[in-house]
């Protein structure tokens, strides 16, 4: 590739915000809704939705160049791939992209190369206060946020429940598992086994766990996994160790492999990034915690020293069909 190509191919690659612009565009207008029933016109799905005929065709436009949508004939239908745009698709995608594509995501990648200097601005320096006081500040924000990481949850729960290194019978505990979705499909997979949901008070006091086909198998733990964790067979900490340091990260392990068994197991369960080049979501997700300055992706060789200073060894690495994989710790 010559210079000029080079330089061609680069612009392009630039200007690939505008996919995302132009999804969070369609999710916000609810357009995928209008076409359950069939291919429509701009016209005709403007005034579903409230916009100008010219303008969300544009948008239609582009997102069909990523298979979102596909225009035939003046008139455009909803793929496969863009059906989980529907607000009745059985994993709606749209708190999800609204969450990736949120100002406090775009802010901190815009500023992202202030991340690489060697003082570090925090998230108070951009944003005037922790993220704390960001989602205090806006209610409606931190609903969306905490609903969007929901729904990105929810799309790999039976795939993880499925993968899961989880035993015939004993107890598994959900450490900062949010409203129990997760440990909810565990259950659901693995009917021998207990189950204990561990997040703050505020957290678990809105959990889904009170379903009538795993009645007496769970119970609900209020506490700060920085400080201690219920004993059980396998800890699960699903998204957890990707949010902290280092330090902190130790620090929840050995939390867990104080209270485990000489059986016991802990499930990392992070979006391990793979070495080489290849294409892998992990390294956006990466990029995006280094702009949000709130933890990182490891590779399973940043892990394994991880597990070693808290007490574990690290068993496997087990990948799945979707971004993230299960790093399994045993007592060392």
């Amino acid at each position: 590739m010559d210079r000029l190509q080079s330089a061609l191919a680069l612009y392009e690659e630039a200007m690939g915000y505008t996919y995302a612009a132009a999804l969070r565009a369609a999710a916000t207008i609810g357009v995928a809704d209008h076409l359950v029933d069939g291919p429509r016109t701009p016209a005709e799905l403007a005034a579903a939705t409230g916009t100008d005929a010219d303008a969300l065709r544009r948008v239609l436009r582009l997102l069909a160049v990523r298979d979102v949508v596909r225009e035939v004939d003046g008139r455009f239908a909803l793929t496969d791939k863009g059906a989980a745009l529907r607000s009745d698709s059985p994993v709606p995608a749209r708190a999800g992209i609204l969450m990736f594509t949120d100002t406090m995501f775009w802010t901190m990648s815009h500023r992202v190369a202030r991340a690489l200097e060697p003082e570090r601005p925090a998230f108070a320096d951009i944003f005037g206060g922790s993220l704390d006081a960001y989602f205090d500040g806006d209610a409606e924000v931190e609903a969306l946020y905490y609903e969007g990481m929901e729904t990105v949850s929810a799309a790999e729960h039976l795939i993880l429940a499925r993968a899961g290194d989880f035993p015939a019978t004993g107890t598994v505990a959900d450490v900062g598992g949010g409203r129990g979705g997760f440990l909810l499909t565990v259950l659901r997979e693995h009917p021998g086994l207990q189950g204990v949901l561990l997040d703050r008070a505020e957290v678990v006091a809105r959990h889904r766990l009170d379903a009538p086909d795993v009645a007496g198998r769970w119970k609900v733990v209020e506490g700060d996994f920085l400080r201690e964790v219920p004993h059980a067979d396998v800890h699960v900490l699903k998204r957890i160790l990707h949010n902290w340091g280092d330090d902190d990260s130790v620090r929840i392990l050995a939390n867990c492999r104080r209270v485990m068994p000489a059986h016991g197991r802990v499930l990392v369960i992070d979006a391990v990034v793979p070495e080489g080049n290849d294409a892998h979501q992990s390294k956006e997700m990466d990029f995006m915690m280094l702009a949000a300055r709130t933890g990182q992706e490891r590779t399973a060789a940043e892990l394994e020293p991880l597990f070693a200073e808290a007490g574990l060894r690290m068993d496997r690495v087990v990948g799945t069909s979707s971004v993230m994989s299960i790093a399994v710790g045993v007592p060392a």
